[in-house]
């Protein structure tokens, strides 16, 4: 076994027992709020949230670096570190629209600025792939992707800073500049499920970038073949008899 199969064969490992131990602490250890066990899935839906957020942001972070230094492998991990976030935000929204329901009644909130600001960064980010996959010179392609990546990846702080400077807002907050106002029982699941989650992020994106430089390795080689089969039959033909 190679030592990156290896490496990330204890990253995995690693994001199992942290996340069984985070849903552990999450549904059996933390205490309900006021809104009852429909609360648990808190401990799911922020970590999404934050994770998918700091992936944007590292992702527009690798596409400036692709850009000073003009090399594949940080386009490569731009582009799966803005994919890995578009599912996890997915799942983000999906897991709040679930909690919403049951704390507020509504699926939605259209009011709320930390919803709706989530919403357009998703939307935002949702046409990354599009504009990308329009492009077909690779070149421009990956130089285009990455100029997005840092603005769209510039434009996540920026909202969420918004967003905290409004006064009106009824989704509850769960981290202040102070250092959060959960009870300790539940910043403890909290913070083990959001290392889980964020171990998950790295395992998943690792994963698709070794997919992708495998089906590119693949295709070089199968280009290889193709061309030395072509020739084959000129070198048979002009050996000498």
């Amino acid at each position: 076994m190679s030592t990156h199969a290896r490496h990330l064969r204890a990253l995995s490992i690693a994001t199992g027992v942290t996340i069984t131990a985070g849903l552990a602490l999450a549904f059996f250890y933390a205490p309900e709020d006021a809104s009852g066990y429909i609360q648990k899935i808190f401990y799911i839906h922020v970590p999404l949230a934050i994770v998918s957020l700091s992936g944007y942001v590292l992702g527009g972070a690798f596409g400036a670096m692709y850009l000073w230094t003009g090399r594949r492998i940080w386009d490569v991990r731009s582009y799966c570190a803005i994919h890995m976030s578009l599912i996890f935000s997915v799942g983000g929204l999906l897991a709040g629209s679930i909690w919403a329901k049951g704390a507020w009644g509504h699926w939605w909130v259209w009011d709320e600025p930390t919803l709706v600001s989530y919403l357009i960064v998703i939307l935002l980010f949702c046409t990354y792939q599009p504009l990308r996959f329009a492009i077909e010179d690779p070149e421009r392609q990956a130089r285009y992707a990455a100029v997005f990546s840092v603005v769209g990846g510039a434009f996540v702080p920026l909202n969420f800073l918004a967003v905290r400077l409004s006064t009106e807002y009824v989704h509850p907050r769960v981290l202040n500049l102070e250092g959060g106002n959960l009870p300790p029982r539940m910043a403890l699941a909290f913070y083990v499920m959001l290392v889980g989650i964020a171990l998950l992020f790295a395992t998943l994106m690792k994963y698709e970038m070794l997919a992708k430089e495998t089906r590119r390795e693949t295709r070089r080689l199968r280009r290889r073949l193709v061309g030395e089969d072509a020739v084959a039959p000129l070198r048979r033909t002009a050996a000498p008899m």
